[in-house]
Order: C-alpha cells, then structure tokens, then sequence
C-alpha cells in the first residue's frame, strides 16, 4: 500500500503575510505590556512617595500599550530603495512595537523614519521604492494597497483607501487620521517647538485633528520637556471636548489637560451671571487691561513718615524721601505688583545694612533678612504698598463709578464705563453674580499681582470666538511655551469674534507666529461645501473658499414645506438617514429645540445630546445650533434656516451661525424649511 505524497501548500500571498506580522505585532505588543506589569519596584523604590510615583508611572505605561481591539496596529508600509534604510521595510503605526529582541515590528507614525509615508510623491519620492496602504474592516485586516513611487510606467491615481479612510462613517467620538494626514498637514504637524502657529482652516479641512496630532508629534519629539512644563488642550465648550477627548489616548498620549477657557480662568470666582453683548464687548476689550494695571498700581502710596529699625541699643533711620525714591524706581520697573512688594523689604533693609556699615558695623545677609522682618519695615510697607485681592479690585471697579472713572479717564468713554458698571453692586465678592468675562478681568488682575505658570504648549481650538482679554488669559498660559492656534475667521459667532489673525496673535503675545491656511477640504462633499459658501462674501470677504476632495452627488437636498408639514418632514429626513451607516445630526436654532424634542419623543424617536456617544442603537444627535461648532456627523438635518439667523443679534453673527451649520455633514445634508431661506443662501 502506497502513500499518496501530501499536496504542498499554496504560497502565502501579500495579504496572508501582513495578517501573519499584524497578528506577530500584537503578541509583540501584549508581550512589551506583561514585561512592564511584571516590574517589580520593591528593590528601587527609597520611600513610599517614590514607590508611588513609579507606580503611576508604570500603570501610565500599561494603559499606553494597550491594544485597542477596533484599531488598527499599523496602517502603511514603507519599502525603502536600496542604499536608503538599507533598503529596508518599516510598518507605519500609531505606536512603536518591537519584538524580544528589541528590533521594531511597528514604527510610531511620529518618528522620522516614518516622515516619507506622508510626504514622499513620485516626484520626490524621498529614498521610497513601495508604499503600502492597508484597509480593515473593524480591527482585521482586508485589503492592501501600492504605489510604486519610482515607477514612471505606473498611473498616479487616487488611493482608494486613503477615500474610503476620510468617508469612513462616524459614529462615536471623534478618532485620530494618522493613515490619511496629508503633506500640508503634516508640515504643521511636524513644526518645531519654539515657535507658534497659527492654522486658517475652513470646514472640513481638518484643523483640529492637525491640532491633536501635533501635540502628540511634540510630546513624541520632545517628550522630557513637556513632562515638566505641561501641556494644554483648549476648546469652546464641553461637548466639543467630550467629542476629541479620544483622539490622544488613542495615540498613546494620556497626560494632556482639557479645559474651556472658562474654565481656565474661573477657578477664583464662582460664574453665576451673564452679561448683555454690550457689556460682554467692553470688558472683552484689550483696553480694560490698562484699566486693570492703572487699578492695581493705585493702591501704592508715596510714603510720609521715615522708616526707624530698632537694634538692640542703636536705632537706624531711613528717611521718607529715600523710600520714595525706592519706590518709584520699583513703579518704573513695571514689575509685577507682588513681586516688587516682596522686593521693597529687602530694598529698604539693604538700606538700612549700608548706614551699618558705614558706623563701622559688619552685617551679613542674615542681618538684612531680619532687618526686612523688623516690624517697623513691615509696617511701612504695608502702608506704602498694600496687599491687593484681585477678585475686591475688579468688584470694585464695576461697582464703583468714580473709581472706575479715575482709572479708566482717556481710555473708556462715558457710555463704555456705564456699560460695565454693574446697575446694583454686590455687597461681596461671594455674593457677585459673575459673569464669564468677570472671571477673565479677575484673571488678568491676578497676573498683574502674580505671575501665572506658563504651560509647555497649548493648542487653541475655536480661537476665533475668542475676545482680546480671552486671548490674554491663554496667552499667559504659554507665555514661555509655544501655541497652535486653530481657527475660522467664518465662523466667528461672538460680538466679540476676531477680524484678523495678526491682531489676535498681538493679544495672545505670538505677534510672530506663523499663520498656516488649509484649503482642501477632506470632510464636507463638494456639493454641500459649495452651497454653504454662498455665504462668505458676506460673513468673511476675501477669505479663499473651501477646494473639497470629495465627489458625492446627490450629497445635499434643500426642501421648502409648509408650516404645519415641517417637523413631520424633518422627522421624515432623520428616519431616511438613520437607514443608512453612520451618525445623524439634526441641527436647529436654540429656540426650536424643545419642539423638536417633543415632536421626536413623540415619534418613539431615541435621540442623544451634543457630546454624548453614539451607539448603535442611538444615533441621532439633536444639536442647537450654538454647540455645533467643531462637531461632524455622516448626515445632517438642519431645521429651518431663517430660524438660526434670527436667533443671533445681528444678521452677519446669524448667518455664520448658520455657515457652521451647514458644514457639518460628512455624506450628506438635507435642509428643511417653511420660512424663506435667507437671501444670501437662497441667491
């Protein structure tokens, strides 16, 4: 009996082999987790603080290798010509994975080798002889991709995954794009420490993402520096918060702060109040910082009397004439106000040290410390320069009309100081009903007596709703760090929105930071991009209009109904997009949301709230159009367009309201209206 010969197997193809590294990356990964967990700190730890520390330190490390089930491990492969990397191949990832040999598996998409996946073309194509796109469906591998960079016989095309990567539906919070970075945005995320940038984008262009992505470069790069300087992450609201907060734990980043800027400067007095916009305008303006630094300096007091120290028998007098001249060159300095009455002791000591030795004495700076803690001192520099709560300053200010016209003379005039003043003054700071940009005027007064901490780097989203004195606030957060401002001149919906970058950059002290624009739109089809655009002319003359990537006809249907049909017609909208993938927004004005709430839960409609996380099972968002900014849905209905107009106070703020409205939709928009659309959209 013979045997029949085994049939070989088939050689394993491309496809094969990059599930075989994929699945060899995870155990390497779950491998480098169990070594770090298995640590065993007993041995080099000296105290418990230590102990805890290092603990903290290794379960960050533990949570930083975790393999998230639905994300990819790598997404590209670089093949390298020979005579660069030795022609070798590298697997681009979200985060370094080497085997138990130390050789890397994975490469993180921030290390330098991995540059060329972004940026190498045929025409440069950087020492590339092969890149590699990679498709998933969930966290298995499906597909690949190549483009021979060095092969001129080979048609440049658009990469199909790279599209269907951006089109990918969103449904959760908002998730990282390092397989879909761009050259131009990887230029700004790539950008040095040092210096300041400041990104012009339109919808869809990706700015926040480029914002993300490059603090998670920076802390890559420059890691050790940012550990003990700190880094912050600020946004316009915590619903735009909760939507990003994913994307740096997603990349391996768990350590940076996220903060509104009300948050950030709301720590000394509780909010409880709000101001009328003509208010808001005035002490949002950079002007009142002068107020502030003329109310601050006031409370010091030419001294009167000569300043006697008592030694044990000899008694030494500084003349009041010399103490003035102390401190007027203390006022001429321009230090801060605390700062130069910690000084003033010491000054006055030192003077008192020189009469010392002048009879033949010979102190040493032991004596000039308890000459400034001499009761005497103390007490003439009480009287000269008293202490100065920030929060009383700027209660009494906006209560007190005289004191507010003594130091703002020449800088407001009558109308803007009764603008400010508070109609019934609170009996105390306690009892104030602050408002948001009290809080901020508290904050500057607070940096005038004492400086505040400067962070590593922040990144600032939004930054266009913010007001000369917000800006102030986050500027001295990084006074001695760099920032990356993130904006839309378009969709500026405050009183107070900036009119150029160059002047917000002066008020967050980067007058010369770079100012990048971004103009190819990734997220918005080119339909909808287009027909929100009929609005620039009139919300932002001048400012290039969005170049969208992405053909999707039929992407956008405007349908004007009768009064009575429009919810059923916006329900009607919600159910067509909820058959298909993906998320759903329905955005309406403020006033029209509880409406639309009653007329939804009367359906039997499950709907969630801007900042929640879609499951799915819900995945329809109901959105006011006043949180809508920064947040992306597959589909979005939006409710009555002449209704977000006319919930704003004026017409330009209402129509880039609705701008941002409009450009929300990742596949599709339909808009609904009963009233006439408004003549710059309907034109």
């Amino acid at each position: 009996m013979s045997a029949t010969a085994p049939t070989p197997d088939p050689v394993p193809g491309p496809l094969d082999r990059e599930r075989a590294h994929l699945a060899a990356s995870r155990a390497a990964l779950r491998a480098m987790r169990e070594d770090v967990e298995a640590l065993d700190i007993r041995d080099v730890t000296a105290n418990w603080v230590n102990a805890a520390v290092l603990q903290r330190q290794i379960e960050d490390r533990v949570k930083a290798l975790a393999d998230l089930a639905h994300t990819p491990l790598f997404f590209g492969r670089l093949d390298h010509q020979p005579g660069t990397q030795e022609g070798r191949s590298f697997h681009i990832g979200r985060r370094h994975v080497h085997d138990g040999h130390g050789d890397p598996m994975v490469i993180d998409w921030r290390a330098p080798v991995s540059q060329p996946f972004y940026r190498a073309s045929r025409r440069d194509p950087q020492g590339v002889r092969l890149r590699r796109r990679f498709g998933y469906t969930g966290g298995d591998l499906t597909a690949y991709e190549d483009e021979h960079l060095t092969d001129p016989a080979e048609a440049e095309t658009v990469s199909r995954l790279l599209q269907q990567e951006i089109e990918r539906p969103r449904v959760g919070p908002m998730r990282d794009i390092v397989a879909t970075i761009q050259p131009e945005q990887d230029e700004i995320v790539r950008g040095g420490l040092s210096g300041t940038v400041c990104v012009q984008g339109g919808p869809g262009t990706g700015k926040t993402a480029v914002g993300l992505h490059r603090i998670a470069y920076l802390l890559y790069a420059h890691r050790e520096r940012l550990a003990r300087t700190g880094t912050l992450v600020i946004g316009p609201n915590r619903s735009f918060l909760r939507y990003i907060e994913q994307v740096l734990p997603a990349l391996g980043e768990l350590e940076v702060r996220q903060a509104t800027v009300d948050e950030l400067v709301g720590g000394r007095v509780e909010v409880r109040g709000a101001d009328d916009p003509a208010a808001a305008v005035v002490k949002g303006d950079a002007r009142m910082a002068e107020v502030l630094r003329r109310a601050v300096r006031s409370h010091v007091t030419p001294p009167t009397d000569p300043v006697v120290v008592v030694r044990g028998s000899r008694r030494w007098r500084v003349p009041a004439y010399e103490v003035e001249e102390i401190v007027t060159e203390l006022l001429a300095r321009d230090i801060r106000y605390g700062a130069a009455r910690e000084a003033l002791p010491q000054r006055i000591a030192h003077a008192v040290l020189v009469r010392m030795e002048a009879a033949g004495e010979a102190p040493d700076d032991r004596v000039q410390d308890q000459v400034a803690r001499n009761a005497a001192v103390k007490a003439a520099v009480k009287a000269v320069w008293p202490p100065v709560d920030p929060a009383k300053l700027v209660l009494r200010l906006l209560s007190d009309p005289a004191f507010l016209a003594e130091h703002a003379d020449g800088v407001l005039d009558e109308d803007e100081r009764k603008a400010v003043l508070w109609a019934r003054p609170p009996r105390s700071v306690k009892s104030a009903k602050w408002s948001p940009a009290d809080a901020v005027l508290v904050d500057e007064a607070a940096d005038l007596v004492a400086r505040t901490p400067s962070l590593g780097h922040v990144v600032l989203d939004e930054a266009q709703d913010l007001s000369p004195m917000q800006y102030r606030a986050v500027g001295r957060r990084c006074s001695t760090g760099s920032a990356t401002v993130l904006g839309d001149l378009a969709q500026g919906t405050t009183p107070w929105a900036t009119r150029g970058w160059a002047e917000a950059l002066a008020h967050l002290g980067k007058p010369d930071a770079l100012v990048e624009e971004l103009t190819a739109g990734f997220r918005v089809p080119r339909e909808v991009i287009a027909y929100a655009s009929r609005l620039l002319p009139h919300i932002a003359p001048g400012l290039a209009e969005v170049r969208s990537v992405r053909e999707n006809p039929g992407s956008l249907k405007v349908r004007g109904v009768a009064a009575e049909r429009r919810d059923a017609e916006v329900l009607g909208a919600c159910a067509e997009f909820l058959r298909e993938e993906g998320s759903v927004g329905l955005i309406a004005a403020d006033p029209r949301v509880p409406a639309l709430e009653e007329a939804l839960r009367a359906a039997g409609v499950p709907f969630l709230s801007p900042g929640e996380e879609t499951t799915p099972d819900v995945r329809l968002t109901l959105v006011p159009a006043s949180l809508a900014k920064g947040l992306e849905y597959d589909y979005v209905v939006l409710d009555e367009p002449s209704a977000v107009v006319a919930a704003e106070p004026d017409d330009r703020t209402g129509l880039r309201r609705l701008y941002v409205a409009l450009t929300r939709a990742v596949s599709g928009l339909r808009v609904v209206h009963a009233a006439p659309l408004p003549e710059q959209l309907a034109g």
